[in-house]
C-alpha cells in the first residue's frame, strides 16, 4: 500500500511503502532454486526501469543468494510447496519465503569443520534484518537486505 513519495535523490522515486511486491510458488522440484534466482533477477529487472531505482550489483547478488538459501532450506525441509514473495521499498529489499514446516530453524555456530548447513549464517551475516515467524501452518522467513551500498 504506498503511503506517500519518495524523492531524496538515490533514485527510487517511488512510494515510501512496497514500491513494487511480487510472489512465486515453487513446487520444490528440480530447478526450482534456479527458478527462484530467475524470478529474482527479473522482478529487481523491473524495480529499475518501472521505479527508476538504483539497484546495484551487489544487491542483485545478495538478493540472489538469499533467495537460493532460503529456497533451498524450504525445498530441502519441508513438505509440499512453497511460496517466495519479494517486496522493494525506497530502502530495502524484502525476500520472503513460506513453507509449510513450522520447525523454526537455527543459525549454527561457525564451524569451518561442519559440511552444509550454513545457509542461515550465511543469509544472517548479508541481510539486514532477519526474521521467523510461525505460522497457523509452517513459517514464514523474512530477509531485508539493504538497497544502498555501505
Amino acid at each position: 500500500m504506498p503511503v506517500g513519495r519518495h524523492d531524496d535523490g538515490d533514485g527510487c522515486t517511488g512510494s515510501d511503502r512496497h514500491m513494487m511486491q511480487t510472489g512465486y510458488a515453487i513446487g520444490g522440484d528440480d530447478g526450482c532454486i534456479a527458478d527462484a534466482r530467475h524470478h529474482a533477477a527479473a522482478f529487481l529487472e523491473r524495480v529499475r526501469t518501472e521505479q527508476h531505482c538504483a539497484v546495484t550489483a551487489r544487491v542483485m547478488d545478495l538478493t540472489q543468494l538469499v533467495v537460493s538459501e532460503l529456497v533451498t532450506n524450504a525445498c530441502k525441509y519441508a513438505p509440499g510447496p512453497a511460496l517466495m514473495e519479494l517486496r522493494v521499498t525506497s530502502e530495502t529489499v524484502d525476500v520472503i519465503v513460506w513453507d509449510s514446516d513450522p520447525t523454526v530453524p537455527e543459525a549454527h555456530a561457525a564451524d569451518a569443520g561442519r559440511v552444509g548447513q550454513h545457509g542461515l549464517e550465511i543469509v544472517k551475516a548479508v541481510a539486514q534484518d532477519l526474521q521467523i515467524h510461525r505460522e497457523p501452518v509452517g513459517k514464514r522467513i523474512t530477509a531485508r537486505i539493504a538497497l544502498s551500498d555501505p
